[in-house]
């Protein structure tokens, strides 16, 4: 799978917080508001699509991959770039991971020059977990929201 990065734009943005995830994963289904909106046009947003523009996924960088209640607890005092990401629902669980993730690492690791990258995940996600741990993201910080547990993991740069 050829993966390009392009801007995001409001047509891509629509279209991903309209993706709607199987159960559990459902976890990750968003509303189209305002706000929604507004967060994954502020420049933090990149959208990755195939060579037959076909909207692969997204990822993001800096505050918008952190979860606030993380922010209160201090689990993103070290210095790290995080790093959020979302696959168009149909493409998950198709073996696609791995590559997906390896691309937006190297592109991350280019434009920052091997400052480690963090990420945070639900705990409940194993599928997700299991494949970070391949890319050689190791366990960190755990906290607990109202409706979630999570949990960072980060990737050293020797």
């Amino acid at each position: 799978m050829q993966l390009l990065i392009e801007n995001m734009n409001g047509e891509i943005a629509k279209e991903v917080l309209s993706w709607e995830y199987d159960k559990p994963y459902d976890f990750y289904n968003n509303e189209l508001t305002d706000e929604a909106m507004k967060e994954l046009l502020d420049g933090s947003y990149n959208a990755l699509v195939n060579n037959n523009q076909e909207l692969i996924g997204f990822f993001c960088t800096g505050n918008n991959a952190q979860v606030p209640v993380g922010k209160k607890l201090g689990v993103y005092s070290a210095k790290s770039i995080d790093m959020g990401l979302g696959m168009n629902p149909k493409y998950v669980g198709k073996g696609s991971g791995f590559e997906f993730c390896s691309f937006i690492m190297r592109y991350i690791e280019k434009n920052y020059q091997s400052t480690p990258i963090r990420l945070t995940v639900a705990k409940f996600n194993q599928r997700a977990i299991h494949l970070y741990e391949k890319l050689g993201f190791v366990k960190k910080d755990e906290f607990s929201t109202d409706f979630a547990e999570f949990m960072t993991m980060v990737k050293e740069f020797e």
